[in-house]
C-alpha cells in the first residue's frame, strides 16, 4: 500500500470514529486515553495509563495505527489545518500547549472551540490558520473555524507534531499511545484507531 493510500485509509478510520461519536449521543465523546501499551494480542490492548489505570480496550477489526511524529514551527503556516490544545493566561490570552498540524486528507476534522481533558480546564481548537506571526517569543496564530475564530500564542518549546501513516506492529509493548475509545453501555471500550508516539515519543494530545 502506497504512503498517500495508507493516509486515506488513517483518514477514513478518524471520520468513522468521529461519525460513530456523533450518532452515539447517549454515549458522549469517545474517552480519551494517555498511557503506555503494556499488552497487545491484535484483538485487545491494555494501556497503562497515566492517571495510573489500567484499561482494556478492544479493537475493532479494522484498527490502524497513526504514528505521532514532530515537525517545526514553519509546519504552522496560513490554510494549514491544525488542532491547538491550549490554556488560558490570567490576561484572558491563550497559550498552546501543544499543536498538532493535520495532514492534508484530515482537514475539517472536529473543528470548533471546545473543553479538553489534557489540563484541567484547557480548551482544544481545530481549525485552519488564517495568519501567523513569528517574534522573539514564538508565534502567535490566528484560526478560524464556522462559528469564530481564536488567537493562540506558541511559545518555544511547545510540542508540534503531526499523523503519519503506521503499521499494526508499531502499536508494541512500551509505545506511548492517545486513544479515542467508544465506551459501551456495559463499560467496555473499543477502539478503531491507536496514535502511537513515533521512535518513543509522547503524543502530546
Amino acid at each position: 500500500m502506497t504512503f498517500k493510500n495508507r493516509l486515506t485509509c488513517l483518514a477514513a478510520a478518524l471520520l468513522a470514529l468521529t461519525t460513530f461519536a456523533d450518532a452515539s449521543v447517549a454515549q458522549t465523546t469517545p474517552t480519551r486515553l494517555r498511557g503506555a501499551i503494556t499488552a497487545i494480542d491484535g484483538k485487545t490492548v491494555t494501556i497503562a495509563t497515566r492517571e495510573g489505570a489500567t484499561v482494556n480496550v478492544k479493537l475493532a477489526d479494522n484498527w490502524v495505527v497513526a504514528l505521532v511524529a514532530p515537525v517545526s514551527a514553519a509546519d504552522i503556516r496560513a490554510n494549514s489545518f491544525v488542532g491547538i490544545a491550549s490554556m488560558k493566561a490570567a490576561d484572558g490570552s491563550l497559550n498552546a500547549l501543544e499543536v498538532l498540524v493535520f495532514p492534508e486528507a484530515m482537514r475539517g476534522s472536529n473543528p470548533g472551540h471546545y473543553p479538553w481533558d489534557l489540563q484541567p480546564e484547557s480548551m482544544m481548537t481545530n481549525a485552519t490558520v488564517a495568519t501567523v506571526a513569528s517574534g522573539s517569543d514564538g508565534q502567535t496564530v490566528k484560526v478560524e473555524y464556522k462559528d469564530g475564530t481564536q488567537t493562540i500564542k506558541v511559545k518555544p518549546g511547545t510540542p508540534i507534531v503531526t499523523f503519519l501513516p503506521g503499521e499494526r506492529t508499531d502499536a508494541k509493548v512500551g509505545a506511548k499511545v492517545f486513544v479515542g475509545a467508544a465506551k459501551a453501555a456495559d463499560g467496555t471500550f473499543t477502539a478503531t484507531r491507536l496514535n502511537v508516539g513515533k521512535d518513543g515519543l509522547t503524543p502530546p494530545m
